[in-house]
């Protein structure tokens, strides 16, 4: 019965031995990568969409920046027309006072007669 055991042990030590040898050549012999080949294609396009998002969002911003620009010109616009109307508004006022047509008439040769006055009202 001992040289059983004896066998068995050896057995034993063998076993251990092989399999402490067999790993390291595995390793060795089959390294592979973190990174799976479908991962890398999900990284690229990932990568190529978020690079399509960013230019987007880029070009956006700056048709909105030509579009403000383009409204602030009209507005400045605007309000150069709108000062130039109550200019005219404030001449034609000032033009048309019962006085001075009165004096313009006589400047060129009219004279009132009372008469033919017709009174209108606005």
């Amino acid at each position: 019965m001992s040289n059983l055991a004896r066998n068995y042990e050896q057995q034993k030590v063998e076993k251990s031995y092989q399999s402490a040898q067999a790993k390291p050549k595995r390793l060795n012999e089959e390294r592979r990568s973190v990174v799976t080949p479908g991962e890398k294609i999900l990284v690229a396009i990932f990568a190529m969409v978020f690079c399509i998002l960013a230019v987007q969002i880029v070009s956006t911003q700056a048709a909105i920046y030509d579009v403000n620009k383009e409204v602030q010109h009209v507005e400045t616009t605007v309000e150069k027309q709108e000062k130039a109307n109550n200019d005219l508004k404030l001449q034609v006022s000032e033009l048309s006072t019962y006085e001075r047509i009165l004096e313009k008439a006589k400047e060129l040769g009219l004279n009132l007669k009372e008469k033919n006055v017709k009174v209108v009202e606005q």
